[in-house]
């Protein structure tokens, strides 16, 4: 009777998309150990599982039941004794609950990766209880910037040797300006106007009306020929409150919320600059993406984002929940054409020299081989 073959199972506990959900995909089809496959299991259909399929991803569906549900355990427990399992990789805190429950009974080892500053929740229920259980069952834990592993260790959860850091990164050969003028004409934009792009779901870190009341500054006020075209999932109750504020503002031709766009590079591609408004940001794959792109790019310094860019060398930060600033910086780069092109040359050799995919999936592969030999 032939073995089966030894694997190393990735898991997330969201359906998608996002920036975790695209780093856990990228992971899973494409950092291979020789000697182990990789395979997936996710909580329901929607776009990761569409991804999975078309990424040619073996994978299993097993919807959560709860926090302590035991059936719920004793399926994914049965699935890792199926598939010969020898290493987790959990994203995102309720898979790396999970699966570090699962671990402290199992002893298979989990890399779990955190991916913003909602993952370590100081108000979440139980939040003593599931910290303790991270400490126990995680073997290591990966935060995606400094400042997400400052927070971390602030709040007790992990000390700071225990957690490494991990860059996101991106496949910067995808990423350059485009000739096409298919975003304008869809949205019947001027060739001559200025296109201003953010990329991200629509949820309160994003901070979008921060955004919306930015470019009501620029739009009314400056008399700026821009538009705002973000891109990004768009939740029907999240949305009702910032077209209030586009109806308020009377700027509803110049925002378009274009909702989930598949072709990231395409859309940054298309743009004039790029803008973040969040007030929270574990890293920001949007901003490397933008940079890589070769776009001058605007963003707040809400965490990650301060690791990614110098301000005024290969970008510009502002300060979080303040429109005026984003406006103003905003203003600066369509008056200072000269200065902001070579920032944003500096900018895009920065993305593709630091924050390339290949860094990251051998920093990973390192990770992997670590607790795999232990």
């Amino acid at each position: 009777m032939t073995e089966n073959p030894k694997c190393i199972l990735h898991a997330i506990d969201t359906t998608g998309p996002g920036g975790a959900e695209t780093v856990f995909l990228d992971l899973v089809e494409k950092l291979t150990l020789e000697g182990y496959n990789n395979y997936a299991i996710i909580k329901g259909s929607g776009w990761v599982e569409d991804q999975l399929k078309r990424r040619g991803v073996r994978y299993y569906i097993v919807k959560p039941r709860g926090f302590l549900s035991i059936k719920y355990y004793i399926e994914l427990w049965k699935l890792i004794r199926k598939n010969n399992t020898c290493l987790v990789h959990a994203h995102l805190l309720g898979s790396t609950l999970t699966y570090s429950i699962l671990s402290i009974f199992s002893r298979v080892p989990v890399i779990a990766t955190l991916h913003g500053r909602v993952d370590v929740n100081p108000n979440e229920r139980f939040v003593a209880i599931k910290n303790r259980i991270m400490k126990f069952g995680v073997s290591k834990l990966i935060a995606v910037s400094q400042d997400l592993a400052n927070f971390i260790v602030e709040r007790g959860l992990f000390h700071k040797d225990n957690i490494q850091i991990i860059y996101n990164g991106i496949d910067e050969l995808r990423y350059g300006k485009r000739e096409t003028k298919e975003l304008r004409r869809s949205l019947k934009i001027t060739d001559d106007a200025i296109l201003v792009g953010s990329l991200g779901n629509v949820r309160p870190a994003k901070s979008y009306d921060v955004l919306i009341t930015a470019a009501a500054n620029l739009i009314n006020e400056k008399k700026q020929n821009i538009h705002f075209v973000i891109a990004g999932h768009k939740k029907i109750e999240l949305m009702k409150p910032l077209e209030d504020l586009i109806t308020q503002y009377g700027i509803a031709d110049r925002i378009h919320f274009i909702g989930f766009h598949e072709d990231t590079a395409g859309f940054l591609g298309q743009l004039d600059f790029f803008a973040l408004s969040s007030s929270s940001e574990g890293f920001s794959i949007a901003t490397i993406e933008a940079m890589a792109t070769g776009l001058p790019v605007v963003v707040t310094r809400c965490g990650g984002p301060q690791e990614i860019l110098e301000d005024g060398i290969t970008g510009f930060l502002v300060t979080v929940n303040n429109p005026q600033e984003l406006a103003n910086r905003l203003l600066y780069i369509t008056e200072h054409t000269t200065a902001v092109a070579q920032i944003a040359k500096s900018g895009k050799e920065h993305a593709r020299n630091v924050f390339s995919f290949s860094a990251m999936l051998n920093t990973y592969r390192n990770e992997y081989t670590k607790h795999l030999l232990q």
